[in-house]
């Protein structure tokens, strides 16, 4: 005889009940928010983990030409930071696929998805053009910046060899967007661990063992681009995960392309303006001297590792929120906004504790000198406080940027971080005098009023209004509209 009852039954078929084991607990949060918590971090897991080996296989390489001698090490960052302009601009470009694959899978429309691939892909191929022209001339820019001669001319050779992989880099992008907004999320894990192993290998064979130093190193960060592209393709091919939104090349990916280029730039300038003022603040550092330079660099390392968090959840964010605007479900969407950003803040704590109880030595990991790491510890302490508001911030652009809304985070990362962030940060370094300590309390400033205005327009946005635009885009101007 079964003796269950249908509040047992349904509490079994809840896949949410693995997180939420104590009774009590799961009577305090209502089931439809508990199973967005597990949706949301069962997608987070899989792409912070993508992100930490994204970014171990430039690590690799800095490891393995760090052997070649300090100029190598410097030319090789001075490739890196010319590179990272072509990668800030067109990830933004790329970021108008999540936003439009995004919403249009969750309205079912499966044809339109392969579409919008296609469009992006002949976008990004044709932007290579000015990225080349960029890259090509890195050694007399450089050399215009009062940069040395020897160290220009080791980038030049490294952003020659990275030609082929510009169009590698892009590609791979919208690969990953193209099936982090349908759900599918492991994929591009795999294909990273097989690239940071097939890395380690390259790397091993042109450095060690044939003995290629600078060229070798030049070309295995080139090869490790292309692995990650190629690997991440043939996963696709091997599963047939392009089969229901596949249907070959058509004429129609030449068509609207107004209407991604207007999500397109004001993705671009919102990840742009989020990304360079991180760059800037290195360039003043550089201004003060060695110490507070390389008290920065530690700072910025730890803060790009503990960034992955709060992106993994962005992604999440996007991912969701598109995908129930797509549906015409606007209570799901306002959900995953409040669940996203709930996540993201006790992140930002538990990362917050982790930081402050190691301050006084995580600073060893980068140096010996105790200058430094005493200048380390300082800066944690206001950087503690700056990625709970920079969490929140990271977050919330992940929800407009499901939503379509790139313009209002646009504009809201340069009014934060440009009229107040830099001119305070600066003055507080230079005319206060508090060093590189000041940058950050400039930022503390300005994350804290950005993550202010996120919140206020998420939850002040009219989302009826923005689900009807959304269905309006995906299905065609010309049907009704049923709330």
């Amino acid at each position: 005889m079964d003796v269950s009852s249908p509040r047992t039954e349904a509490s079994s078929m809840d896949p949410s009940s693995k997180l939420f084991c104590c009774r009590s607990v799961r009577r305090c949060i209502p089931l439809v928010y508990r199973q967005e918590l597990y949706h949301i971090l069962c997608m987070t897991g899989p792409l912070v983990a993508s992100h930490i080996l994204n970014y171990l296989l430039p690590f690799v390489i800095t490891m393995f030409c760090g052997r070649l001698g300090n100029s190598v090490l410097a030319g090789y960052g001075m490739a890196s930071a010319t590179i990272n302009i072509t990668a800030a601009t067109g990830g933004g470009l790329a970021l108008a696929a999540d936003t439009l694959i995004s919403q249009t899978f969750g309205g079912k429309n499966l044809h339109r998805v392969g579409i919008i691939l296609q469009r992006s892909v002949l976008i990004l191929l044709i932007f290579c053009l000015p990225c080349w022209g960029l890259l090509i001339n890195t050694q007399p820019l450089l050399l215009l910046l009062g940069q040395d001669p020897e160290v220009a001319r080791i980038a030049q050779l490294y952003v020659v060899f990275y030609l082929p992989a510009v169009p590698a880099m892009f590609l791979h992008q919208l690969q990953v967007a193209y099936l982090q907004n349908q759900g599918v999320i492991l994929p591009q894990m795999y294909a990273a661990i097989a690239a940071n192993i097939a890395n380690v290998v390259t790397n091993y064979i042109l450095l060690n063992w044939l003995d290629l130093g600078l060229y070798g190193s030049a070309a295995a960060n080139t090869i490790s681009q292309v692995y990650i592209c190629v690997f991440l393709y043939l996963y696709i091919r091997w599963k047939k995960l392009h089969v229901e939104t596949w249907g070959g090349w058509s004429c129609d990916s030449l068509q609207e392309w107004n209407g991604y280029m207007k999500l397109a730039i004001p993705s671009t300038m919102m990840l742009c303006f989020d990304w360079w003022i991180y760059e800037i603040g290195g360039f003043l550092a550089g201004m003060l001297g060695e110490l507070d330079l390389a008290a920065q660099h530690a700072v910025n390392m730890l803060a790009v590792i503990g960034y992955m968090f709060p992106l993994g959840i962005q992604g999440a964010a996007c991912v969701r929120v598109g995908n129930a605007l797509g549906a015409g479900d606007t209570a799901g969407a306002i959900r995953t906004s409040k669940v996203s950003l709930t996540c993201a803040a006790a992140v930002a704590v538990l990362q917050g504790l982790v930081l402050a109880s190691t301050k006084t030595v995580i600073g060893f990991l980068f140096t010996s000198d105790g200058h430094i790491v005493a200048l380390v510890s300082k800066l944690l302490n206001v950087y503690c406080v700056v990625q709970l508001f920079d969490g929140l911030v990271c977050v919330s652009m992940g929800i407009l940027l499901g939503s379509g809304q790139q313009k209002i985070a646009a504009v809201i990362n340069f009014f934060g971080y440009y009229c107040i962030g830099l001119p305070t940060g600066t003055s507080l370094m230079f005319a206060a005098k508090l060093d590189v300590v000041g940058f950050w309390l400039g930022l503390l400033i300005c994350t804290c009023v950005q993550s202010s205005f996120f919140i206020a327009v998420i939850f002040k946005l009219n989302w009826e209004r923005v689900t009807k635009e959304v269905y309006f885009s995906i299905s065609g101007s010309g049907k009704s509209w049923k709330a």
